[in-house]
């Protein structure tokens, strides 16, 4: 596999509060990394600014030849729409439209055309076993449909890597196993990366590797057993 990411350096602080610690860390293509540690470990904090929505105070954060925090404000933006899909805890559906017009969002604010969103929105939303949803709004929707849902917007824009941050973390059991398999499904049928924040053992334990986090520092990384 070859390096998709890397982190180089990364500080972060709010005022005197010292979130990030220079972090060094590199993500390969294909792999399923999950980010663990205890609240205020600065798991999301790293996430966003692996996500380029926070920049950091120091370091360097590179998506293959790109170093995006050299890019001006409004290019960075066009970069992470077109780079990077996100999935949240709570899935920010926007409740004013519906399945379908949700996911095809990435692409309409890229500037595909209205037909071509939508055909590729179709297609994910056919992938993932929800085209009887489509024209259903999120308030009409289960916990567990809303976030396959945004994972689909996720995927819109064939970005290198999907950033979840607990993304089960407000799904049942069964939601949450069914996420999961998700996750490594389209690693399987697209060559799908992710880097996953989570609480959730069992699914930090399936990765490829897990990162520990604690007082804003990477304090080990650890390869998925293979018994």
């Amino acid at each position: 596999m070859s390096e998709i990411i890397k982190i180089r350096n990364i500080d972060k602080s709010y005022g005197e509060l010292r979130v990030l610690r220079d972090i060094n860390l590199d993500i390969e293509r294909g792999e399923i990394v999950s980010i663990v540690g205890p609240s205020g470990a600065g798991k999301t904090t790293l996430l966003q600014v692996m996500g380029s929505l926070e920049r950091p105070d120091r370091g360097h954060v590179t998506y293959g030849d790109t170093d995006i925090y050299s890019l001006k404000d409004k290019e960075l933006a066009h970069y992470r729409n077109a780079n990077i899909g996100f999935v949240f805890q709570f899935h920010q559906l926007l409740p004013e439209f519906n399945m379908l017009e949700n996911v095809a969002l990435p692409a309409l604010i890229g500037g595909a055309s209205r037909d071509k969103a939508m055909a590729r929105a179709a297609e994910l939303i056919d992938y993932l076993g929800l085209s009887g949803r489509a024209d259903h709004r999120p308030a009409q929707l289960s916990g567990g449909e809303r976030q396959r849902a945004a994972v689909a917007r996720a995927l819109m824009n064939k970005p290198s890597v999907i950033l979840a941050d607990e993304p089960s973390g407000s799904l049942d059991s069964q939601n949450r196993r069914d996420l999961h398999r998700l996750f490594f499904d389209l690693r399987r049928d697209l060559g799908q990366t992710f880097v996953i924040v989570t609480h959730d053992e069992s699914l930090a334990a399936d990765t490829d590797r897990i990162v520990h986090m604690r007082d804003g520092a990477i304090v080990d990384i650890k390869k998925k057993s293979t018994k």
